[in-house]
């Protein structure tokens, strides 16, 4: 009887090792023949990395309005925050990469203007190097300045970072506090 006892026990631990195989055997297998998509990740945008769609994709849109400031009026994004251009960007491309791009960054998505705003030049837009496309405005890519905290702050006007100097977008494009468009400055407003 001893030997039909180790009998019975080798087939229920047998049975007792199995199932679990079998288990996860089956569940390998339902899980390779489902046709369900994966849940999309989610992730975080940091103000300089913000969402950046392919070369050739259809960008958000971005809001652009007015505030005025004790130097002026200027643009500004739909939070309010300044936007600013870079004085040796030039129509087609953005000098500010990397860190530059954390301190200052870039206005990604189609620009329009907001309901009621009248502005008296042009948006468009650029692709950047890492294929985002940045708004312009008067031909010069847009940025808002990370030390700016609140709306109409302008901390960034006239400052020389990266390589060159910083002003505050104005509707007329000219330079914050000037009467002459950016323009009409003789070297096509990217000169300082």
């Amino acid at each position: 009887m001893r030997n039909g006892d180790v009998a019975m026990r080798n087939r229920w631990g047998a049975k007792l090792y199995a199932a679990p195989l079998l288990a996860a055997g089956a569940a390998l297998v339902a899980a390779c023949g489902s046709t369900s998509t994966p849940p999309a990740s989610s992730s975080t945008h940091s103000p300089a990395a913000q969402s950046s769609p392919a070369s050739g994709a259809h960008a958000s849109s971005v809001t652009i309005m007015t505030h005025s400031t004790s130097k002026g009026t200027v643009l500004t994004n739909a939070q309010g925050k300044t936007l600013y251009w870079f004085a040796i960007d030039t129509p087609t491309s953005s000098m500010c990469t990397g860190s530059c791009a954390t301190y200052w960054p870039p206005v990604i998505g189609t620009p329009t203007a907001a309901a009621g705003t009248s502005l008296p030049h042009g948006f468009g837009t650029i692709t950047r190097s890492g294929g985002q496309t940045q708004a312009t405005y008067d031909g010069h890519p847009l940025y808002t300045y990370v030390s700016d905290t609140a709306p109409g702050q302008i901390g960034g006007n006239g400052l020389n970072l990266s390589g060159g100097l910083w002003w505050a977008m104005t509707p007329s494009g000219a330079k914050l506090g000037s009467s002459t468009s950016s323009g009409s400055t003789g070297g096509g407003g990217y000169g300082y």
